[in-house]
C-alpha cells in the first residue's frame, strides 16, 4: 500500500529562527524575575515561575496581546523604544540588552561609553583641565566622557549605569543632581527647550525618541514642561551649583565642537569668581585618586 505524503512544511527562514530565539530569550528572562524584584505583589495562585506576560507588558507600558505575540514568535515589527522598555522591565544587563536588540534586528539607541568614539587625545584634555569640571556631551545630553571634577560636581557619575548618564534624565530623575542645581526650575525649562530645538533635526532617530519616551513616562514634571512647546538655542553662560561637600559654585561654561559638524562637544566649567576657584581646588583635593 502506498501512502501519499502531505505537502512539505515550508522551510524556516533566518527571520523565523531569529524570532523563535527572541521569543525563547524573552521567556527565559521573564521567568527568572520574581514579582518582589519588580516591585509587584505576588498574589495568590501564582503558577508561572517569575513574572506573567501581562506583568511584563504592564511594566514596559505595552499591550498584553502585542507582547504575547512577541513571545509567540509572531512576525511583528518592534521599535527601538519598545525594546528599550522591555529591556528595562526584564532588568537586562548590558550584554543581555545587546543580545535582545541583535535578535530583534534593531539598533540599541542608548549610548555605550566604551564605544562612544571619544579619542584618547580628548580624554587627555579632560584630565589636563582639572581642577575645572569638563565633559564630552552630545546634543541629546548624553555624557560620553568626563574628568574627576565633573564626575563629582552634581553627583557621583561613576556609580551610575551608563544609560543614566544623561543630563536631561538626571535633572528630572536623580535627587542628588536635582538638589545641586541652584535655579533648578529655570535650568530644566531651558534644557527641555534646547532639547526640543535640537530634536527637530533628529525626529527619526531612535535614541532621541527613546529618551523622550522615557522622560514622558517617568516624569510628570517633564511632561508638563514639554507640553509648553518652548524652543531655545542659546542660554546664559554662568550657572550656579550647590556641591554637596564644598558648597556654592558659580561657574562659566564654554562648549567647543569636536568636529566639523554639530555633534559631540567639549563642555568646560571655569570659576566665575575667586571663591568658586578656591572651592574647585578643594573639590579636586577631596576626590583625588
Amino acid at each position: 500500500m502506498v501512502h501519499e505524503r502531505g505537502p512539505a512544511a515550508p522551510a524556516r527562514t533566518a527571520d523565523d529562527v531569529r524570532r523563535c530565539e527572541l521569543a525563547a530569550f524573552l521567556r527565559s528572562r521573564r521567568e527568572r524575575i520574581t514579582p518582589e524584584q519588580a516591585g509587584l505583589p505576588r498574589g495568590p495562585r501564582r503558577r508561572t515561575p517569575g513574572l506573567r506576560r501581562e506583568e511584563v507588558a504592564h511594566l514596559a507600558a505595552v499591550g498584553v496581546t502585542w507582547y504575547t505575540w512577541l513571545e509567540q514568535a509572531r512576525d511583528i515589527k518592534v521599535s527601538a523604544q519598545v525594546l528599550d522598555a522591555i529591556a528595562r522591565a526584564l532588568m537586562l544587563d548590558r550584554g543581555e540588552r545587546s543580545h535582545l536588540f541583535a535578535l530583534a534586528n534593531s539598533t540599541d539607541p542608548l549610548p555605550d561609553t566604551e564605544c562612544a568614539g571619544v579619542p584618547s587625545s580628548v580624554r587627555l584634555m579632560l584630565d589636563q583641565l582639572e581642577p575645572f569640571p569638563a565633559c564630552v556631551q552630545n546634543a541629546r545630553y548624553d555624557i560620553l566622557a568626563y574628568n574627576r571634577p565633573y564626575g563629582h560636581l552634581m553627583c557621583d557619575l561613576d556609580t551610575l549605569p551608563r544609560e543614566e548618564r544623561n543630563c536631561m534624565w538626571l535633572a528630572f530623575m536623580n535627587p542628588e543632581w536635582r538638589a545641586s542645581l541652584v535655579d533648578r526650575d529655570e535650568s530644566v525649562r531651558v534644557m527641555a527647550a534646547k532639547f526640543r530645538a535640537s530634536m527637530a533635526e533628529n525626529l527619526a532617530d531612535p535614541a532621541w525618541k527613546c529618551l523622550l519616551k522615557r522622560l514622558q513616562d517617568e516624569s510628570p514634571e517633564f511632561r508638563e514642561i514639554w507640553d509648553r512647546h518652548e524652543v531655545l538655542r542659546f542660554a546664559e553662560r554662568t550657572r550656579a551649583f550647590r556641591q554637596s561637600r564644598v558648597g556654592l559654585l558659580r561657574l562659566d561654561y564654554t562648549s567647543l565642537w569636536l568636529g566639523p559638524n554639530a555633534g559631540a562637544k567639549l563642555l568646560t566649567y571655569t570659576p566665575a569668581d575667586e571663591e568658586s576657584r578656591g572651592r574647585l581646588d578643594l573639590l579636586r583635593e577631596l576626590y583625588a585618586a
